[in-house]
């Protein structure tokens, strides 16, 4: 739940790195988050149009700039600018090839982005 945290805290934040964990784990709360915010607005009825509801809806607008900032920091760590995010507004081919970009593992060691990610997580740990 922390990785969803941590995204939610560094809401704005487009500079540094993403780990593969916290992207993805992000992602898994928040699919959750959507679906269980549809079985509400089905139940209660709350629709904008014909498939949004009131809760989905304000939910997508919350979290919409924080899912770009992540997806940037994804980006990142595979050392590849932020702006390969614009590839996805390409039909089908481009989906996939973001989607391949966020799948990838990151760059070990520094990139021109930051540190390492994963190496301080270790770091912190042996510390502690």
């Amino acid at each position: 739940m922390h990785w969803y945290l941590d995204v939610l805290k560094n809401y704005a934040v487009f500079s540094g790195r993403a780990r593969r964990k916290e992207y993805w784990f992000f992602t898994l709360i928040s699919s959750v988050v959507v679906v269980f915010f549809s079985v509400i607005d089905n139940q209660m009825g709350w629709k904008l149009g014909e498939d949004a509801g009131f809760l989905g809806t304000l939910y997508g607008v919350a979290v919409i700039v924080p899912s770009i900032a992540v997806t940037v920091r994804r980006l990142h760590d595979t050392d590849r600018s932020g702006w390969w995010i614009l590839i996805g507004l390409i039909p089908l081919v481009g989906v996939i090839v973001l989607l391949v970009f966020l799948i990838l593992k990151g760059n070990e060691g520094d990139n021109r982005f930051g540190p390492d990610p994963k190496a301080e997580t270790s770091r912190w740990l042996t510390a502690a």
